[in-house]
């Protein structure tokens, strides 16, 4: 032993570990090792002083001031009884709000979809202008869909020529 005063013991009771870098709570002031430096921890008595929390209204979302010593459970009650003012247009808001323009569907969408060609409002099933018999300008197909639909044309007529040879 050569350095007899290096380091400290640790408080907590059930403890006592000789610690080379022991941590003070800043609550209680003792001193405790890595693993019982948390308030909760230690059991520290001093805790609430420093483990302060702002409670917020679950109603209309504002922080509520608490002063030392009382309970934050009260004090938000105490609130919402007496001073909270709760939009109550908020809570009522609907989410889905945008019905498909299709006559027949009833499905309403959190989001608008909007026909690229007729400026129409369609649920997920009907937004493509094939699903929803779109009666906007037609458009120029591109390259790709130029291609795509003639390949699907010659398969097309392949499948009708397979059919005729097969009832011969």
């Amino acid at each position: 032993m050569e350095f007899p005063d290096l380091g400290k013991h640790c408080s907590e009771k059930t403890c006592k570990q000789l610690d080379f870098l022991p941590l003070k709570c800043d609550a209680c002031g003792e001193v405790f090792c890595k693993d019982h430096f948390a308030y909760n921890q230690h059991k520290c008595s001093c805790a609430y002083q420093k483990d302060v929390q702002v409670p917020v209204c679950p109603l209309c979302n504002t922080p509520i001031p608490v002063k030392k010593g009382e309970v934050p459970d009260a004090v938000v009650s105490a609130h919402m009884d007496r001073d909270c003012k709760r939009d109550s247009a908020q809570q009522k808001q609907k989410i889905f709000t945008n019905k498909c323009f299709q006559p027949g569907c009833k499905k309403r969408e959190m989001m608008k979809l909007v026909c690229d060609q007729c400026q129409g409002n369609f649920c997920l099933k009907h937004r493509h202008p094939l699903d929803h018999a779109c009666k906007g300008q037609a458009r120029a197909i591109s390259k790709a869909g130029c291609a795509a639909l003639m390949r699907s044309l010659e398969s097309n007529k392949m499948s009708l020529n397979h059919r005729v040879l097969q009832n011969r």
